[in-house]
């Protein structure tokens, strides 16, 4: 039965009528109808739907209440990299930052677009046809999570663009939020529901956009302003950034009201000063402002360096500082063994949260500042994000107070702790056994390169040690399938894949063995090292400090690393533990590298191998005393070639360097 013209026409207007409300309250935030009357809409709106559900597509309106629950996001790769913004702190950096565009532009003054720089989370909504069909974190600037159900209940984002002339494909780049005053709401709504209260709007606004639920997401009051146009197809691009934002907001896409033009380098730091005195004022968190090249022919003439654009800088806010008492001194002890002096501090509001810890980084930091249990202290949030004792009110110093002493064991484990000479940072030296530095001691032991676990992820391990199944690697040679699949998420064919690789990891090499060990500064090359000059794991345990620096590429501190490894009971008793479950390696007699066939000569790969791996070609060099680099330079002896190789053989063929192909190679080896 077809569905009448009338009810169409009734939907599309609905729908054009309640995103029409949702601009006017969430971005003009100028309401034109009450609360009862925007509910009257959008009930009517979803009963027809609710009645002809083939009408309902995934822009209206009534779709933005969330999803069922994933579970995990998938990868996004943008277009274009999401870059960071180099950083000014003081006006001498602004003043070098004017000066680099006068200067690469050849011009007296430029003109600048200036903005606030929100404390949020970068986002990247896509358009195509006018409509919303993707938005993704921004990861690490090259790929990101795709948080597109999420997006669609941030009811200030449209799902449709509005407007005469919709580009065909638009890419959108902004900062999702939390308002200060829906921040408070919020806290206050976790507060009486007895759930977690928020340190902060950003932890809160980037803790909501990740939710795998986007029903939790649409609970949430997030807010979003776009700052830029990743990419515009279909129609004319403007020639200026304030031109680019402007079209944005003709296409009711939110925008900073707070953005504005100035002219050079006394417009920057005016503008600066007055977003400065705002601050408290404005309805949203900032910690700084942001200052672009306002002409985009410009801006591409500036171009980027490394991670960043020439033509932008955030010029940061000072870290917000506030006076309390230290109550205590603290350590606390990293996955890595790092142990962490923190003052624990009389509570106080600092930069719009409540501060109770602040981080004193290391021992030398503790007596530079000469930081004591009752001192009174300022405290400041650096980068307005992690706190930390800026300096101590002397004057203020009660008597009898106590000098600040690293302790001789970890608070963790109890195990004996090492500073070594030209290092601030004082380790557990128990990694094995440490439970701070478990999960990552097990995750570093079944990773690729060392025993090759496949299927032992982060998530799986994390499992075990919360059960208390496992508490050392050692623990992995005694797992069983029906302990596997007892676990969360865990099928028998998964958990059969599993132990048989772990099985299957008990026939390895001494050297993959001593990696996976994690001793300090020991990686894969050290390993190799130390398993062809000792020949066995016992000749290594038993070295000396002597001895160790005898081998080529160990200087005094890896040594020291080595011996202080194996001097732990702890870690004897895990070696043995592990041998007993069946691990084995060939060993050999202690010999020296050096008399090696390929002894001190290095190899450069390029292109693919068709007979063997990368890293089994690696290995085969490695294991004949050669070395494996990533660049061609003069020190090169020879280039083993595989199909399609890069600028690297161009570059062997300039210095005249020996170029082995694949035939060739194999020859050399045998």
């Amino acid at each position: 039965m077809s569905i009448p013209s009338e009810t169409i026409q009734k939907i599309q207007q609905l729908r054009q009528q309640i995103e029409q409300h949702n601009y006017n309250y969430y971005v003009l935030d100028s309401p034109t109808v009450s609360d009862a009357v925007f509910d009257h809409l959008f009930r009517e709106l979803a009963a027809l739907e609710e009645k002809h559900p083939e009408l309902i597509t995934p822009d209206s309106p009534t779709q933005r209440v969330g999803a069922s629950a994933l579970s995990t996001f998938k990868e996004v790769r943008h277009r274009s990299p999401m870059l960071s913004l180099n950083n000014a702190f003081d006006e001498q950096a602004v003043s070098e930052f004017d000066r680099r565009m006068r200067e690469g532009l050849e011009a007296d003054i430029v003109t600048y677009a200036v903005e606030p720089k929100l404390d949020g989370a970068a986002i990247s909504l896509i358009y195509e046809e006018g409509r919303l069909v993707q938005a993704a974190t921004r990861g690490d600037g090259t790929t990101g999570e795709d948080v597109t159900e999420n997006i669609r209940t941030v009811r200030i984002i449209p799902l449709k663009l509005s407007g005469t002339t919709i580009p065909s494909f638009l890419e959108v780049r902004g900062e999702i939020h939390m308002r200060k005053a829906d921040f408070i709401r919020l806290n206050q709504k976790q507060a009486e529901k007895g759930e977690k209260i928020f340190a902060n709007a950003r932890n809160a606004a980037a803790g909501s956009l990740r939710q795998l639920d986007s029903r939790m997401t649409a609970q949430r009051p997030l807010s979003f302003f776009a700052y830029a146009v990743g990419e515009l197809e279909g129609l004319p691009a403007p020639t200026t950034h304030d031109d680019m934002i402007d079209f944005l907001r003709q296409l009711k896409i939110p925008v900073c009201p707070e953005r504005n033009l100035v002219q050079g380098l006394k417009g920057l730091l005016e503008y600066y000063q007055k977003m400065g005195d705002s601050r408290a004022q404005l309805p949203y968190d900032m910690d700084g402002v942001v200052y672009k090249v306002n002409d985009l022919k410009q801006q591409t003439k500036m171009g980027f360096v490394a991670r960043a654009p020439r033509f932008a800088l955030a010029h940061k806010f000072p870290a917000e500082e506030a006076i309390t008492l230290v109550e205590d001194i603290t350590i606390q002890v990293g996955r890595t063994g790092a142990l962490t002096p923190v003052a624990r501090l009389k509570p106080v509001f600092v930069g719009g949260v409540t501060v109770t810890n602040a981080t004193l980084h290391n021992e030398d930091e503790v007596h530079r500042k000469d930081v004591r249990v009752g001192d009174t202290v300022r405290v400041r949030r650096a980068g307005d994000v992690i706190p930390e004792v800026a300096g101590v009110m002397i004057e203020n110093r009660p008597s009898r107070t106590q000098v600040f002493a690293m302790p001789q064991q970890c608070p963790v484990c109890g195990s004996n702790v090492l500073r070594l000479e030209n290092e601030s940072v004082t380790r557990c030296i128990n990694g094995l056994y440490c439970p701070a530095q478990r999960k990552g001691a097990i995750m570093h032991f079944a990773s690729r390169r060392a025993m090759n676990i496949d299927g032992l992820g982060e998530k799986l391990i994390a499992q075990l040690i919360n059960k208390k199944i496992i508490t050392t690697a050692a623990d992995l040679y005694d797992l069983k399938v029906s302990t596997l699949t007892a676990l969360e998420r865990m099928a028998e064919k998964s958990a059969h894949n599993i132990i048989d690789a772990i099985e299957k990891s008990k026939r390895t090499t001494l050297a993959r063995f001593i990696y996976a060990l994690g001793i300090r500064n020991v990686g894969e090359a050290t390993a190799k090292d130390l398993a062809a000059f000792f020949g066995s794991l016992d000749c290594l345990i038993n070295a000396d400090i002597t001895q160790l620096e005898g081998i080529p590429e160990v200087g005094p501190i890896v040594a020291k690393n080595i011996a202080a490894f194996f001097s732990e009971s702890h870690h004897r008793e895990f070696i043995d533990h592990i041998r007993a479950s069946g691990i084995s390696w060939e060993e050999g007699p202690q010999h020296i590298p050096h008399t090696l066939p390929l002894s001190g000569k290095t190899f450069v790969l390029t292109g693919t191998l068709q007979k063997m791996s990368r890293d089994t070609a690696k290995e085969e060099i490695e294991k004949a005393g050669g070395k494996v680099t990533g660049s061609v330079s003069k020190k090169t002896d020879y280039v083993v070639l595989g199909v399609d190789p890069g600028s690297k053989l161009e570059k062997a063929k300039t210095l005249g360097l020996t170029i082995l192909d694949e035939e060739d190679f194999s020859a050399l080896l045998k």
